[in-house]
């Protein structure tokens, strides 16, 4: 199945497209909202994340805002609670001290709206403003509420105590055996998107982008290798760091990616409340930017720049197109990536051959977001659609890129031009890499 571009679709497909991406959405957040109990979602489980239940009542809140006011045209339903679901307004290390909804009211609230929501479905016309031009804002919203449903999953993997998420792990893969990096030749090719139907104004405009010759790692670093760089000091040796991220891991004492420990010269993790033996063959989770840029340093490599990945990842040097996908222009599959939380975990470091670029990249969508090297900025003629503080308040050399998902999102929220911010020191993320460097001259 290939997603209808902006001007091809018909309103009954994109009317299906919505509902189907606004159930699976919800079905997702009730899963993750029903598998604790009441206190266990009233708690702040980290100061870096919302109590479980904010979450559910700002999905809600937002739904509300851009389609049932915005779009539909209707008076707020609890005008009283905007103030406290609205995410510039509260930090998260506040939230638990707001006057939020409790569990029962939370979910009757969302699932009022969302009823509402179906109803507006039916009858609008997916023409005439940019908000509603080929369902955009029915698209933002699903996109929305799958970015929460990966944010309560962080939550999930930071609560303490016994395992209640399940999932099968990924099919067994046979062993890698291709090469440990494929060359990306240089040349144009186009970044970012004007078809795509519900990209975010960060992924616009399309333009074109120059990129020299470079190698890129064929599957994301792994646990192994990344093991190896811990036993050969590299937390020891500041040639390897950042400035600040010297300062930073020598401050908080870090050691080893975040949920790993060493017991007796055995290194277990902690993964959504079960402490198992680190898979070497899995990518490497759960490191900052820092960590993957001192590692890339060690093997005397460097992160792919954010222009170098897309690269990778969209351009067919046989059409000299770029593509929604690796893969090409179809909806991923669960043969295309490991996207949707499927499975808990990454799979192994090669799997997902019909994912493959055509140069030959595996995984570079799904498994872990992967750090590049490059800071959040703007494309050129940028212009913020529907708001400012999606994307324009966060632009700058404080935020690095993340490309390319993690297990944990969903493929409304994920494609080859889309763009994922945080900043450089943040390891709870289901963050990653892969390394590269320069074609020699």
């Amino acid at each position: 199945m290939t997603a209808p571009t902006e001007s091809s679709a018909d309103p009954e497909s994109l009317r299906r497209r919505a509902l189907e991406t606004l159930t699976t959405a919800r079905a997702r957040t009730t899963l993750l909202t029903s598998c604790v109990e009441d206190p266990d979602l009233t708690a702040q489980h980290s100061p870096l994340m919302s109590p479980l239940v904010w979450d559910l009542a700002h999905i809600g809140n937002q739904e509300e805002l851009w389609l049932l006011r915005a779009v539909g045209g209707g008076d707020p339903m609890r005008p009283e609670i905007d103030s406290l679901y609205d995410a510039f307004e509260h930090p998260r290390s506040e939230r638990p001290t707001l006057p939020l909804l409790p569990p029962a009211e939370a979910r009757a609230y969302a699932a009022e709206v969302r009823g509402r929501v179906l109803d507006l479905l039916e009858k609008t016309d997916f023409h005439g403003t940019r908000l509603t031009e080929a369902g955009f804002a029915f698209g933002m919203i699903a996109q929305h509420e799958q970015q929460h449903d990966e944010t309560m999953l962080i939550t999930h993997q930071l609560r303490k105590g016994p395992q209640v998420l399940t999932a099968p792990d990924p099919g067994p893969a046979t062993a890698f055996t291709g090469p440990a990096e494929v060359l990306i030749p240089g040349g144009e090719f186009t970044m970012g998107t004007d078809s795509e139907p519900w990209a975010l104004d960060n992924e616009r405009p399309a333009h074109r982008r120059e990129v020299a010759a470079f190698h890129l790692d064929t599957t994301p670093v792994t646990n192994g290798a990344y093991l190896r760089f811990i036993e050969d000091g590299g937390y020891d040796e500041p040639r390897w760091w950042h400035p600040a991220g010297w300062t930073h891991i020598r401050q908080h004492a870090i050691r080893a990616p975040q949920f790993w420990q060493n017991d007796g010269g055995q290194w277990l993790r902690r993964r959504f409340g079960v402490t198992e033996v680190v898979p070497p063959d899995e990518p490497v989770v759960h490191v900052c930017w820092y960590e993957a840029d001192a590692y890339a340093r060690w093997a005397g490599r460097r992160l792919p720049t954010e222009a170098e990945w897309e690269k990778a990842a969209r351009h067919d040097p046989a059409t000299g197109t770029s593509r929604r996908y690796p893969w090409g222009d179809a909806t991923p599959s669960p043969e295309h990536a490991n996207l949707g939380q499927r499975h808990l975990r990454p799979a192994p470091a090669g799997s997902y051959p019909a994912g493959e670029s055509p140069h030959g990249v595996r995984q570079l969508i799904g498994d872990v977001w992967e750090w590049t090297a490059s800071d959040f900025l703007p494309y050129p003629g940028f212009r913020a659609f529907p708001y400012k503080e999606y994307s324009e308040v966060f632009y700058g050399p404080e935020h690095k890129i993340l490309r390319g998902g993690s297990f944990a999102v969903d493929e409304v929220a994920c494609r080859g031009t889309f763009r994922n911010w945080d900043y450089p020191i943040r390891r709870q993320i289901f963050s990653g890499f892969r390394t590269a460097r320069s074609e020699a001259v």
